[in-house]
Order: C-alpha cells, then sequence, then structure tokens
C-alpha cells in the first residue's frame, strides 16, 4: 500500500531534494560572478546583505547568494569547495529541520553556510556540539571563514568569567556544548542584577550530532545544585521557641485560612530569645521563616490527621482519601519543622536550585535545527517532541561499503576468540581495523587477547575527546588496528592511508548490537566515506545482553540439537532480522521513557516559564511599584473571601479574624481595628483594606525615600527564589513517590499535575504574603545589596559536589548562652557544635 501511495504522490524526501535542486543550479549559476569579487569586495557582502534585510527582504531572499559567498570563502580560505549535497544540507538546516548525511559528507562545512546567513539577522547564532573539544576545533577552523566575512565567532567554555561569557555570546555566532547552553539560560535566571546575565533571548542553534544531544542525552535533565544553607539546628531551636508559647496571646490562629502569625507580643519574645533586635530585619528572613514553619508544625498540622509518623519518618495523609502520600514532603521547610516537633531525625533540606530538560532548553530557540549521520531511526521521536523533520541528503559519491551478514556464536569468549582472529588475519595483509565496543570493560578484554597475540593496537574509550580524535584520525593508516567503545572519537573524520583502498579499505567489526539501531549505523558509517572502499561486520554471542533479553534460549536450544561446535558460528537472516526487531522494540520502550520524563517536566515548564518571566521584569524595571502593589492586594482578597463568605449573614462574618489576620501580617497592631469593618458590604471591607494599605505603603515610601525602590527589588527576589527553590524541591520529591499512585487505580501523570498545580498556587501565595510583610514591616538599611539565596561559589552542575567552603557561624546566640532547645547546657556544647 505505502509503495503505491509512494508511486502516485512521489516520497516525501525526493520532492523536497527535487525543490532543493532548483536552488542548487541557481547558486551555482552565481559562481563565476561571485569568483571575481576582491576579498575586500566579498567581505563587504555581509554588509550588503545587512542593509538588504533593514530595507525589507527576509533570509529565504538572500540564501542563494548568502551561500554562494561562503562556497567561495571556503575555497580561499580554507582551500575547500562545498559539493552541491552540502548546499542542499545547508538549505534543510537554514529551513529548520535535520540533515541526515553520512560519515565524512562534510558536516561541519554543511553548517557554515546556514549559520552564517541567520547570522545576519544580528540575533546571535549557536553551534552545538558533543564536547568542548569540538566546539573549540570547529570554531577554530570554520570560524576563519566567518571572520573573512566579517563576522564575529565565541566559544562558550565552562568556567568562563560571567563577563567573558557576555563577550562570547555578543558574537555574531558562539560555539558551545548543550549543557553550557543550558546552564547558562539556567544561571541567567538566577542573577540578581540584569548586568549579569549573559545571554541574549534563544534565536537560532544549529545542533552537530543532533540524534546524540536530542534523544541520547535527553533522560537526565540538566540540574543546578548547592550545599543546603539551612542548619537542621535552627529547627529545632524555633520548634523549642514555639512550643512555648500561648494562644492568643503570643500568635493568632486562622482556621479558615490554615494560617497563624505572631502578635506583637510574640515577635518581641522571638526577640528577647534570640538576641536580635528587630526579626523583620532582613538579615533574619531565615529565621523569622524557621518560626513561622515552627508554629505551622504546632498549631495547624495534625499527627494522624495531617500526617502519620512511620518508621522515624513523616508520611502525609491525603486531605481528601486519607491514602498515605508516600515520597511527598510538605515544601518551605514544614516538612522538616514537622520531623523537629516529633523529635525524629531532620531531614538535611536537598537543594535543587534549577533545573530543566534539554527537550524543553531547545524548545525555546525561535528556529531549531540539526545535522547527524543517524537519524531516520528516530524520526518520529524528533517530529513530535520537536517538530523536526528529517532529510535525506545524497552522498557526493556512491557509497560502495559492503555490510557482511552478522554472525553469531554460543558463548561471548568463543565470539571474542573470532574476532581477535579476524583482526590477526586482516592485521597481517596491513588492512586497518577499527573494532567498536559497547563498553570500556569488553575494550580491555579485547585488548588483552590482542596483546597475547601480538598484534599492536590503540585502545580509546571516550574519555579524552582531544587526544581520541587524533587516534581515531589515524584508524585508517595501513595495519592500523584500532578497539573503540562505540561513541568515542565522534565527529571525526577516518582518512585512508596510502594504499589502503586497494587493501579494501576500512573494515569494522562491532562486536555486540547496540540497544539502538543508530549506534550500530554510526559504527558502519565510520568506513566507505566519500565513495571509499570498506567494510562491516557484526559478531553476537547468543549471552549478549540484547540477545538473551528476546529470546536467545530457543536458538540456543536449536544450536544444541543441530551439534554446534562452541567456536561455530551461525549465519542467518532469520537471526539478524529477529535482532533488528529487538532493537526496535528497545528504541520504542526508551522513547517512551523519554517522553515521560518530557511530560512530567512540562508541568514544571509552565511554572517556570511564569517565575523566570517575572523574576526578568523585577530586575529589568526601574520601578516595581506596580508589580508589588500587584502582589500585595491578592492576599487581601483571599482574607476576606475566606471570612466574609456569601452562604452566611453579614453578622455571622468573623471580622476579628480579618483583623487579627492583617494586622499580623502586613500592618501593625492597631492600624486596623473590628469597628471600622462592622456594617460594611465585602467589597467595601476589601477596598477599605486596600486603602489602608495603599496608604501605608505611601507613606513608607516617604520615610524610606530613595531607597524604596531597590530595597522592593531586595525583597520579592528574595521571596522569589527562596519560594521557587523550595518547590522545585518538593515537586521533586513528588515526582519521585508519585508512580505509587498507580496501585491505587489513578493515573500518576494527572495526579503530578493536579497537586503540582495546587502547590504552585500555594508557592505564589506564599511569595504574595512574604512580600506583602516584609515590605510593610522589615526595617530598611542604607547600604542595600541584592543577594543570591546561594553563593554562586557553592552551584554545582548535575550531580558533581558543590566546592566546600569554610563555615560561617552567624548565628544570632551567644556562644556561653543558655541553648534555646532547653537542655540546660551551654550553646556551645549543645546545637552550637
Amino acid at each position: 500500500m505505502l509503495g503505491l501511495v509512494k508511486k502516485i504522490f512521489g516520497d516525501a524526501n525526493e520532492r523536497e531534494l527535487k525543490r532543493m535542486w532548483k536552488a542548487v543550479e541557481y547558486i551555482n549559476s552565481l559562481e563565476p560572478s561571485i569568483e571575481v569579487l576582491s576579498d575586500e569586495e566579498l567581505r563587504n557582502k555581509t554588509v550588503e546583505f545587512r542593509e538588504r534585510l533593514d530595507k525589507g527582504e527576509d533570509l529565504d531572499d538572500l540564501l542563494p547568494e548568502a551561500f554562494a559567498v561562503v562556497r567561495e570563502a571556503g575555497k580561499r580560505v580554507l582551500g575547500k569547495r562545498h559539493y552541491d549535497v552540502q548546499l542542499i544540507g545547508g538549505m534543510v538546516l537554514h529551513e529548520g529541520q535535520i540533515a541526515e548525511m553520512r560519515t565524512g559528507e562534510g558536516k561541519t562545512l554543511v553548517g557554515t553556510l546556514p549559520v552564517y546567513l541567520n547570522a545576519l539577522a544580528g540575533r546571535g547564532v549557536h553551534v552545538v556540539t558533543v564536547n568542548d573539544y569540538l566546539a573549540q576545533r570547529d570554531s577554530g577552523e570554520m570560524g576563519q571563514i566567518y571572520s573573512f566575512l566579517g563576522m564575529t565567532v565565541g566559544v562558550n567554555l565552562p568556567n568562563m568569567q560571567p563577563a567573558e561569557k557576555q563577550e562570547v555570546y555578543a558574537c555574531d555566532i558562539t560555539y558551545g556544548t548543550n549543557n553550557e547552553f543550558g546552564f547558562d539560560y539556567l544561571r541567567d535566571n538566577m542573577v540578581v542584577y540584569k548586568e549579569q546575565m549573559v545571554q541574549r533571548p534563544l534565536y537560532f542553534a544549529v545542533i552537530d550530532e543532533v540524534d546524540s544531544i536530542l534523544v541520547d542525552e535527553a533522560r537526565t535533565p540538566l540540574i543546578i545544585s548547592g550545599q543546603a544553607a539551612k542548619s537542621t539546628d535552627l529547627y529545632y531551636m524555633a520548634d523549642h521557641f514555639v512550643s512555648k508559647l500561648q494562644a492568643e496571646e503570643d500568635y493568632t490562629f486562622d482556621e479558615k485560612l490554615r494560617s497563624v502569625a505572631l502578635t506583637e507580643v510574640g515577635v518581641e519574645k522571638a526577640e528577647t530569645t534570640f538576641g536580635i533586635e528587630n526579626l523583620f530585619d532582613h538579615e533574619h528572613v531565615t529565621l523569622n521563616h524557621h518560626i513561622q514553619q515552627a508554629l505551622k508544625a504546632h498549631v495547624i498540622m495534625r499527627r494522624d490527621v495531617d500526617y502519620v509518623v512511620q518508621d522515624d519518618e513523616i508520611v502525609i495523609v491525603d486531605e481528601f482519601t486519607g491514602r498515605l502520600m508516600v515520597g511527598r514532603r510538605y515544601s518551605e521547610g514544614l516538612h522538616q519543622a514537622i520531623e523537629a516537633k516529633e523529635r525524629i531525625t531532620v531531614q538535611n533540606e536537598s537543594m535543587t536550585l534549577a533545573t530543566i530538560t534539554l527537550q524543553n532548553y531547545f524548545r525555546m530557540y525561535r528556529k531549531l535545527s540539526g545535522m547527524t549521520g543517524t537519524a531516520k531511526t528516530e524520526e518520529e521521536e524528533l517530529k513530535k517532541i520537536y517538530g523536526l523533520e528529517v532529510i535525506v541528503v545524497p552522498t557526493n559519491k556512491p557509497t560502495i561499503r559492503k555490510d557482511i551478514p552478522d554472525v553469531v556464536y554460543k558463548s561471548i569468549p568463543s565470539k571474542f576468540r573470532a574476532v581477535v582472529n579476524e583482526i590477526a588475519e586482516r592485521h597481517k595483509n596491513k588492512q586497518p581495523v577499527l573494532v567498536g565496543t559497547v563498553s570500556i570493560e569488553n575494550s580491555e578484554i579485547l585488548s588483552e587477547m590482542l596483546k597475547k597475540k601480538g598484534v599492536p593496537h590503540k585502545v580509546l574509550n571516550a574519555k579524552y575527546h582531544a587526544e581520541e580524535a587524533e587516534i581515531v584520525a589515524l584508524a585508517g593508516q595501513a595495519g592500523a588496528v584500532t578497539i573503540a567503545t562505540n561513541m568515542a572519537g565522534r565527529g571525526t573524520d577516518i582518512m585512508l592511508g596510502e594504499g589502503v583502498a586497494d587493501l579494501g579499505g576500512l573494515h569494522i567489526i562491532g562486536t555486540e548490537r547496540h540497544e539502538s539501531r543508530r549506534i550500530d549505523n554510526q559504527l558502519r558509517g565510520r568506513a566507505g566515506r566519500q565513495g571509499d572502499p570498506g567494510s562491516s561486520q557484526f559478531y553476537l554471542s547468543l549471552e549478549d545482553e540484547l540477545m538473551r533479553r528476546f529470546g536467545a534460549e530457543n536458538i540456543m536450544g536449536m544450536m544444541d540439537r543441530l551439534g554446534f561446535e562452541e567456536d561455530q558460528p551461525i549465519e542467518s537472516k532469520l537471526i539478524s532480522k529477529a535482532i533488528e526487531s529487538a532493537q526496535k522494540r528497545v528504541e520504542g520502550n526508551n522513547f517512551d521513557v523519554r517522553k515521560i520524563v518530557l511530560q512530567y517536566d512540562d508541568v514544571m515548564n509552565q511554572q517556570r516559564e511564569i517565575i523566570y518571566k517575572q523574576r526578568r521584569e523585577v530586575i529589568e524595571s526601574e520601578n516595581i511599584r506596580d508589580i508589588v502593589l500587584g502582589m500585595m492586594m491578592p492576599v487581601i482578597d483571599r482574607i476576606v473571601e475566606a471570612h466574609c463568605s456569601s452562604d452566611l449573614v453579614p453578622e455571622e462574618w468573623d471580622l476579628q479574624a480579618i483583623v487579627d489576620y492583617a494586622n499580623g501580617t502586613f500592618l501593625h497592631e492597631g492600624q486596623l481595628s473590628k469597628d471600622e469593618l462592622w456594617g460594611k458590604e465585602k467589597e467595601e471591607i476589601i477596598e477599605f483594606i486596600k486603602d489602608l494599605l495603599r496608604r501605608l505603603y505611601e507613606e513608607r515610601e516617604e520615610q524610606i525615600g530613595v531607597f524604596m525602590r531597590e530595597f522592593e527589588k531586595v525583597v520579592v527576589l528574595r521571596a522569589v527564589d527562596s519560594k521557587w527553590m523550595d518547590h522545585i524541591d518538593a515537586m521533586d520529591q513528588l515526582r519521585s513517590g508519585i508512580h505509587l499512585r498507580a496501585y491505587g487505580g489513578t493515573d500518576p501523570l494527572r495526579e503530578y499535575q493536579f497537586e503540582g498545580y495546587e502547590m504552585f498556587q500555594e508557592m505564589i501565595q506564599s511569595i504574595q504574603e512574604e512580600v506583602a510583610t516584609y515590605i510593610m514591616k522589615a526595617h530598611v538599611e542604607t547600604n542595600l545589596v541584592r543577594e543570591a539565596v546561594v553563593d554562586e561559589h557553592e552551584m554545582a552542575t548535575n550531580g558533581e559536589p558543590a566546592p566546600k567552603r569554610p563555615v560561617v557561624n552567624n548565628d544570632p546566640i551567644g556562644r556561653n548562652d543558655l541553648c534555646p532547645c532547653g537542655s540546660g547546657k551551654k550553646y556551645k556544647q549543645c546545637h552550637g557544635v
């Protein structure tokens, strides 16, 4: 059926290529007129193109001439002229698609065409590579073309200072790895001054080895973590202080809002106990937060109702279903406060400061494209997740590589013996051999066997990219034997040595099938570049992991019945088909895993976009007065709605609760009284309190004067960052335990979406309350400085430990004072240790 459809309508890939061949003819027709230009005239074409863009032409209009100019620059600078098929590859990339081009077809040179064209727009083009070595190598070589044409080129490397990164990102073209671009995006959304940001808005990215980055690495999210800044001691100290407080006198409890706040008397007791002057000073934010959470733990959270204690752990009870929510933790330190209350071990707060998946990072680019030798097998995933079509670009010369059928042995030792014998035979004739293994361990086993056989060889195992590239490049020399893990030296061309073509070219031996056909195809593709001769063959055993997973026992039984010897191979198309079928199933499973990771991150991504947009607005705005008022007013809406229910007559409204909450949260004692609210409609009460808050806010503006605008930014950024980091942690905890909900017959993803939304709303409300409290109550210093919640020197990426820093004692209690935990010991001998 599919064949018939193709006959009638033509293959989509062929249709695309047909269209592009016409453009190639036009580009070729421009070559004579471009060739006669002087170097300066050729360079001035960049200026001309930019002027034409300013006058209304678009990039598509400029493509033929721009490609012709880049081709000419390549000839003059590198001595390389783009082939016609490379022009097609360039068009595929410019149109935001994936160009599948065989190994040796010059993908790096292809990238110069769309990169130059899109860089004319002046928005910055990112060229993404799999490692820093390739980023430096490619920018050094291809950068010569861009520089010749008057463009700037930068390389984005780890450990650069922000000023260096800003310079790199300001270039027309920036090379770097996927991880470094992603981490810079996360770090930009953690800075406290706009001058500290390094990236421009994400415009166009060309990803080299696109399948490796968008598929293989897509299961691991980018994570920036930091040392837990909060000492667990403070939870116990806050708990001990709160346990002695008296209801009504020291704190008020609002049952409807499930909120609790210290009274003026309670605040004074806290200041006396902890030896501080003003609990609302910005330097005491952490202490105040711990006291608030300890209050909630004691007054609001009830054992065996809201939570249970099980095996020295606090387990949350679902208020609607009564089910235990294993793996879920309360956010913002409330879980730790309950642990302190119940006298069980307070767990250190994990500090994931920022996180994003590569899928969601790259989907933010206005236009995305990529190139690789192998993408067709993952076409469905690339289309569904990134909206990228895969176009197979024809080779410059026909491929004449011979792919010999697989051979299968009974055991791994018999397979390795056969591989070593094959290598030794070919080495005698000086034919170069490249052996691919799936693990470092296997490469070392083979190496030992070859040493015993007296065959000289080199071993690579994906650790040192620069040295590997040099060794892989020499793998095509006469007599060379190279053992490499499948990924080692990826992105490096293997050129045949003198006379090697007459020996049959490079021979590839695969020692095991990878679970992805793509990786096998990459290994095969190392041979037969640019019409060179070459060959490939896979050696398998029934004990290989992929074979074991998919029914090798049946074949083993058949071999035993037919009396196969240990070292006797079996060659069968049936087995090869079974292996390919197994690989397709595994690829499908892996796609499902990556899809699920993305579905969960999509929930976080919506939230992340809201928070990052708000942060950026705060940082970039000169005056955030309207933002601050916009954050404070909903607090009033909520408290009035909670206590002035439409189901009750006005006489039954709990006006005193409104007064207590308002005075405790964002006003001072006596600034609002019950009498002022009596007899008013609900909307009038809301408007009355809002007017009062605005009036008091304006008084604060007059008191604080010129420092008010900066003070607001300090408060808002601190509240947003600390709550967001706690929220990330809470969502992470929710994610890790959510799969257990499936046992209750519910869909874990739906539960995660629903609960994640609820938690996000709670976080927003918590931010609004904190902003209202500190804007209206905090003492303001004249030497205001915005500080990040976590010092940049204490940050680490993706599991690397944060650097050790000396411990600084910021405790508000003297070393010889009695410890507030009530032990009777001096602080230095108890919690001050």
